[in-house]
């Protein structure tokens, strides 16, 4: 090899050399800088806003709260078994299904229905005993406001308000489902499976019309389709049975035998008829048949939507499901009330206990549970509007936590 030879393939590596330098470099360089910026994610970190105070009181709020859903719900559970030990084994219903279908649905849907109870009770018995203890005392006296003593207590009161609204609105409605099939099997829960004569807009001058409906077998029988165009009929389907195909990938998919199609234009008329015909008509099982409970097993996402067909069709009968999305968002809230007013009621040190201020309490909690049955039941029965029957008891129970509030300790 020639010295000009050699001159250049040096030349060469020491070009490669301060390339790949320069690109370890600018790597360096961005991985640097990215990790400047790291640093601002402490401040995300929730931990790092809660002392040793915050973390106490959330650690002694959520155990009891869990404590006392065990306790309340295992007496639940022995009451239930009691009540219905006979029914079990006369349905001959197997322990797999009363365990797994039945009470592994009954826990959480209980659970999350009285959970402004369970909050309550947690509140009042671990601060009480606090106060007791007189720990309420001495924060106070250490300079901690009361305002300042009620954030923890808003803390767990917002986690558990998000998990009772995540349980509400997507859990528990698909365990409601199997908890409902299991009684209306095992436990004679009478569940209305047939309609007779239902007729419903399924789309823009689009009306159904059905003598018998069976949901068992999914099938309409005496089904009439009329469609108008400004008011004149332009198209009528007649069919002997109008099945629905479950296992279709698409929705609304039907099948119907025997039918017949009566095209008009004007004074002409085409007539079409055939024995099986697969067709797309907006309806579903569900827009037929309306059983008791069927609004609670419906995800929040189904429940709005729903809502929003059956209105589209002229409807009346979405009142019920209207009470029911806004009450899974308004009993969440109802933490926040309940907590507020029995943290007022139980941290001051009583001379005589806690007695009557903890009957004060159950009595505040209770009242709001029924004045929540009451309400929903006159926005069923009455023309109150839905959401308002919802929030009423949120709404008249914010001014006693209010008041509670301006009387607690300094």
């Amino acid at each position: 090899m020639s010295h000009t030879e050699r001159d250049f393939s040096k030349i060469r590596l020491h070009r490669k050399r301060y390339r790949r330098q320069r690109a370890i470099g600018r790597f360096w360089n961005k991985l640097c800088h990215w990790l400047r910026w790291l640093r601002y994610l402490k401040y995300l970190n929730p931990f790092r806003y809660l002392n040793r105070l915050d973390r106490y009181i959330i650690n002694k709020f959520i155990g009891t709260y869990i404590y006392s859903i065990v306790l309340i719900i295992s007496i639940a559970i022995v009451f239930d078994v009691n009540e219905n030990l006979a029914k079990f084994s006369t349905y001959g219903a197997p322990l797999k299904a009363i365990v797994f279908d039945y009470y592994a649905n009954f826990v959480p849907y209980f659970s999350n229905l009285f959970s402004p109870l369970f909050v309550f009770i947690a509140v009042i018995f671990f601060t009480s005993k606090l106060a007791g203890n007189s720990e309420i005392i001495a924060m106070l006296a250490a300079g901690v406001s009361f305002k300042r003593l009620l954030r923890p207590y808003m803390i767990s009161a917002a986690l558990i308000a998000v998990v009772n609204l995540a349980l509400g609105a997507y859990v528990i409605p698909k365990g409601t489902i199997v908890r409902q099939d299991f009684e209306a099997k095992y436990k004679n829960s009478k569940k209305t499976l047939s309609a007779n004569n239902v007729q419903l807009m399924v789309g823009p001058g689009i009306i159904a019309y059905m003598q018998q409906y069976d949901d068992r077998s999914k099938t309409a029988f005496g089904f009439s389709l009329d469609k108008f165009e400004n008011k004149k009929l332009v198209s009528h389907m007649t069919a002997s049975t109008l099945r629905y195909d479950s296992i279709s990938d698409t929705r609304y998919h039907w099948k119907a035998q025997n039918y017949k199609i009566r095209t008009l234009k004007g004074l002409k008329e085409e007539i079409t008829s055939g024995s099986t015909l697969d067709t797309l008509i907006m309806m579903e099982p569900m827009d037929l048949v309306f059983s008791k409970g069927q609004q609670e097993t419906l995800t929040s996402p189904e429940l709005r939507q729903y809502i929003s067909k059956q209105i589209d069709r002229g409807s009346g009968n979405v009142v019920q499901y209207e009470v029911e999305y806004h009450k899974r968002i308004a009993t969440s809230f109802a933490s926040f009330i309940l907590t507020i007013i029995g943290v007022s009621l139980s941290s001051r040190k009583r001379k005589g206990g806690m007695g009557l201020y903890l009957g004060i309490g159950l009595a505040l909690s209770f009242s709001y549970i029924l004045l929540q049955t009451i309400s929903a039941t006159f926005a069923i029965n009455a023309d109150t509007p839905p959401m308002l029957a919802a929030w009423i008891p949120n709404l008249l129970y914010v001014f006693i936590a209010y008041f509670c509030y301006r009387q607690a300790p300094n």
